[in-house]
């Protein structure tokens, strides 16, 4: 079900955020639909990430209008955004190293969530969890710092789960894994989107965004320099080569 509702999932207009004094974003417009899987490009500080904190909220300064399910948010804590079904999975991982991996799953958990039709939002469980990422199944047990960075990417998305999100901010979800853990990567997020989750993704891989991603924004120096199909990103060359190649 993608791009065939009327009112978007998450719909951000003229955002701009800024540390301390220097501005990294400049008007930047983006929307999310429902079941939609949505790849944001760039090249490594071209504000990617803050895109993603400025729609939570974890930015002080920030401008524009946030719309996610229909309620303003362009002023809300994280905490309350979180509470609505907006889940974040920072690149940093930030697990509880001295918590175990069931531990840790519980303290994400919500109640679960309905859309506005009255039918059922996707709802998580451990069991549920541990099909997705059977490795975690296999140490539910396990201290968060005992396993590895793929295994801790793995469970930082899981936990985010817990919450039954609507939609999920993934940031460069590829980044620093392994080439078996980007593919367990590609392969989660394809079935979270079968599932009815969606997802707004910070990447710079363009192979792994083509696999997973319906449409793609790209940002250069905190400015949107294209909006488009995936099938269109990867068809141009001149956009990948002036924004994502090294």
């Amino acid at each position: 079900m993608t791009g065939d509702t009327v009112q978007p999932l998450l719909d951000a207009k003229s955002l701009c955020a800024w540390y301390g004094a220097a501005q990294i974003l400049y008007d930047v417009d983006l929307t999310v639909q429902r079941g939609e899987v949505v790849a944001l490009m760039g090249r490594n500080g071209a504000g990617k990430s803050t895109t993603l904190k400025t729609l939570i909220g974890m930015l002080a300064r920030r401008r524009g209008r946030v719309s996610f399910i229909g309620h303003d948010i362009s002023k809300s804590e994280p905490h309350q955004v979180a509470r609505m079904g907006l889940g974040y999975v920072p690149e940093d991982r930030r697990i509880f190293t001295d918590l175990t991996v069931m531990e840790n799953l519980s303290v994400g958990q919500q109640p679960p969530r309905r859309w506005a039709d009255g039918s059922e939002a996707p709802l998580w469980t451990p069991e549920r969890l541990f099909k997705l990422f059977p490795n975690l199944g296999e140490m539910p047990q396990r201290l968060g710092g005992r396993m590895s960075g793929g295994e801790q990417q793995m469970l930082t998305v899981a936990r985010t789960l817990m919450g039954n999100p609507y939609l999920v901010l993934l940031d460069e979800p590829s980044e620093g894994v392994a080439p078996l853990i980007v593919e367990q990567m590609a392969a989660m997020i394809l079935a979270l989107k079968a599932q009815g989750v969606s997802i707004l993704l910070s990447e710079q891989n363009m192979h792994f965004a083509e696999l997973v991603s319906d449409r793609a924004y790209v940002l250069e120096k905190g400015q949107m320099r294209f909006a488009g199909s995936m099938q269109e990103l990867a068809g141009n060359e001149g956009v990948r080569r002036a924004y994502l190649s090294l």
